[in-house]
């Protein structure tokens, strides 16, 4: 029944992929719209990040912003369907740009490891495709709740590329898994802004506000001596006919390799703060980044009853 069920969300997801993209834009506006409208989660964690993240911003500015992002972001998972649903070689014509791949072919070259970190800033599902067409990877991520929502992620991810990519729980042995990847000079993508579990991270500024940050990046980086780079396709807005994206590959800093785990938090967090600073309203501003507060209690935990 998993199976089936996911089966018929493909088909779904594939016909609203396959529409104009100028009826898929108008689709995702009236989304945002209606998100809006009923104060939607994705509506109101986007606006209490910008009162965190921005508070020296006019409340009218603030709330152009978080009416773009949540427009963006409606838009995007209209987009996505799109790239899940359609052959990825079509797919990575999209990329009208890309800057930076001499670095991404240097680390490769160099066989000492790399570790892609890939925060959520413009598309990161073309981001995965375009390095599974580059090199074979591993890609940690966080399994959906329900095994009907994992078996449809398979469904749309399955391509010609399936086989360069291992896809990797965040849970138990993950850590030996990409540690013995990058030992052997090989490739791991990692989200670096995702909230680690209580215990697992370091609080650190992100917005100047502390954000409760993963120490597996920084960990795998020093201990193994692999190469970090930044990837993100970004969004231009040049192409209003149908989407169009930069892809763009940058070194990290020094410090994100620091044995000091604090450090090399504060050294994350800075890179992906100024990478979402390109364009606000292309940063995945509805996630709960602040749910975990240094106090340990929960009870500042800014989302509460928002």
């Amino acid at each position: 029944m998993t199976r089936f069920v996911a089966r018929l969300l493909y088909l779904l997801a594939s016909a609203l992929g396959r529409l104009p993209w100028s009826w898929q834009m108008r689709l995702g506006d009236a989304v945002a719209r209606l998100w809006q409208r009923r104060a939607a989660r994705e509506a109101r964690v986007a606006r209490v990040n910008l009162e965190l993240a921005y508070p020296g911003l006019a409340a009218e500015e603030r709330e152009r912003l978080q009416r773009a992002i949540v427009r963006t972001t409606a838009r995007q998972a209209i987009e996505t369907l799109r790239l899940w649903t359609r052959p990825h070689a079509e797919n990575l014509a999209l990329l009208r740009e890309q800057h930076g791949v001499e670095l991404f072919d240097a680390a490769l070259a160099a066989g000492r490891g790399l570790i892609v970190a890939a925060p959520h800033y413009g598309n990161w599902e073309l981001l995965n495709q375009w390095l599974a067409s580059r090199t074979p990877l591993a890609i940690l991520y966080r399994p959906p709740e329900s095994a009907v929502g994992e078996a449809f992620l398979n469904l749309v991810r399955a391509d010609s590329d399936t086989g360069r990519v291992t896809q990797v729980r965040a849970e138990g042995a993950a850590v030996r898994q990409l540690w013995k990847r990058l030992s052997a000079g090989g490739v791991v993508g990692i989200l670096p802004d995702q909230q680690p579990k209580a215990g697992d991270g370091e609080f650190a500024p992100f917005f100047g506000v502390p954000a409760l940050t993963m120490t597996l990046l920084g960990r795998l980086a020093e201990r193994t001596g692999a190469t970090v780079l930044f990837c993100y396709c970004e969004r231009l807005p040049s192409h209003p006919q149908q989407p169009a994206f930069a892809l763009r590959v940058e070194a990290a800093p020094a410090g994100i390799a620091d044995p000091d785990p604090q450090r090399a938090c504060v050294a994350l967090n800075a890179a992906v703060e100024r990478i979402a600073r390109r364009d606000p309203a292309q940063y995945q501003w509805t996630y709960k980044r602040y749910t975990l507060r240094p106090s340990g209690n929960g009870d500042d935990n800014p989302y509460r009853l928002r």
